[in-house]
């Protein structure tokens, strides 16, 4: 049973919080580049003029961001030349927006595909290393997605030994990871951020441990393409995977895998795609070349020669061509500086109102979950009562504050969740 603050309680709290949180707020609002494009002015958090007015005090973009009005824009100039518009004029950026994601994660152009999902992308690694196969050894964790779960249970039903790793006060440890990995070891399959606590891996400590026992390295970096620094070479990640319609602020149907260009030639194709190849002549068709095969092709090199198929989404694309600019030119950085601010504040106060904390306090990602026995039935109505939108699930909540959001927002829900 959580234990309940009088508001009054409560608002009084708030005025003692330290004056130094209010200083890095404050220190957190540095303009932005002018140079962002399509920016007029400099920009500064919270940055409610991107996104313009919503519903409700939206605090769950974890699990959906909000499109921001410039993401929008782009949207509608790829559809109106969808429409057939005479005045529409637009190019669509496929190039140009896998170099934009390769730029954000310090990745080559190359070693980028696009994909479904992120879901999608783990399969395709685990397909391109010939997984499953009867007698390999995996390690992944109970902080990795849950979607997973049924991937390497169903993995272990056919024969892959797969050792799960449990937290301890909401984290794995290193020595955990350690202990796990051997010789033989084919994959450690992990989530770079946690989709259920925002605990951090040490992505770079994990990878040395399994090189050096001769594994490879998955990170599902969802929660974290966008809202926390990722560098692919920093890490030394071997493969990475993420969708768009979180902090990419993008859409549902697109989504890229990351595949390290060393392990090109052991990846193991599972698809044969048009949309892989570099070239490709047919001998079938009136006037073609004579040829002795019905086609000759070349595939791209890279990882889109690896595992593309067909076409991808391009609403998804147009989308991401602002999204992208709006995220390289802004910073990560100063995006997650913003988040921290207010993610301080929930970490400090919501034990305070008496709910148990999940996530680890040293957490960078912009997640804050608690666990509550009977959330859903405790929290739904009152919350979608005062219009304000946070993943509930049936034990838990969890609340993922973006860069349009404000110490305001977090004030509205604590007070909700005080009452």
């Amino acid at each position: 049973m959580v234990e309940k603050h009088t508001r009054r309680e409560w608002l009084k709290s708030l005025a003692a919080l330290p004056v130094a949180m209010g200083a890095t707020v404050a220190g957190a609002e540095a303009p932005v580049s002018a140079s962002f494009p399509g920016s007029a002015a400099a920009r500064v958090f919270p940055d409610k003029d991107a996104f313009g007015p919503m519903a409700m005090t939206y605090l769950d973009s974890g699990s959906q961001h909000p499109l921001s009005l410039g993401a929008r824009r782009s949207l509608e100039r790829y559809l109106a030349k969808r429409a057939l518009d005479p005045a529409a004029n637009y190019p669509l950026p496929e190039d140009a927006v896998r170099e934009k994601f390769a730029r954000l994660i310090n990745a080559d152009p190359e070693e980028i595909a696009y994909v479904p999902s992120t879901t999608a992308g783990e399969h395709l690694v685990i397909k391109g290393l010939g997984l499953p196969a009867r007698g390999t050894h995996v390690v992944t964790d109970t902080l990795h997605f849950f979607g997973s779960f049924y991937l390497y249970q169903e993995m272990a039903k056919r024969g892959v030994e797969v050792t799960w790793l449990r937290p301890v006060d909401g984290r794995i440890s290193l020595e955990a990871v350690e202990r796990a990995v051997r010789r033989g070891t084919r994959l450690v399959a992990l989530s770079a951020v946690s989709t259920y606590n925002g605990f951090e891996h040490d992505v770079k400590h994990v990878c040395e441990i399994a090189h050096a026992k001769g594994a490879l390295v998955y990170a599902d970096i969802v929660h974290a393409a966008g809202c926390i620094p990722f560098d692919v070479k920093a890490t030394g990640v071997d493969f990475a995977a993420c969708a768009s319609y979180k902090w990419l602020m993008g859409d549902f149907g697109l989504g890229f895998l990351y595949v390290r260009r060393d392990l090109w030639e052991r990846f193991q194709r599972s698809q044969w795609g048009y949309y892989a190849l570099e070239q490709f002549q047919t001998h079938v068709y009136p006037f073609d070349p004579p040829g002795s095969n019905v086609a000759d092709y070349a595939t791209e090199k890279g990882a889109t020669g690896l595992v593309a198929l067909g076409t991808h989404s391009h609403t998804c694309i147009a989308m991401l061509d602002h999204s992208l600019d709006y995220l390289l030119a802004t910073g990560v950085e100063r995006i997650q500086a913003h988040a921290q601010t207010l993610t301080g504040v929930l970490k400090q106060e919501l034990p305070r109102l008496g709910y148990a904390l999940a996530t680890p306090p040293e957490s960078r990602a912009p997640i804050v979950t608690c666990v509550l026995e009977g959330a859903r039935e405790k929290l739904f109505a009152k919350l979608d009562a005062a219009k304000i939108r946070i993943t509930i699930a049936k034990n838990r909540f969890r609340v993922t504050p973006s860069v349009f959001n404000d110490r305001a927002d977090v004030d509205r829900l604590l007070s909700v969740l005080a009452a």
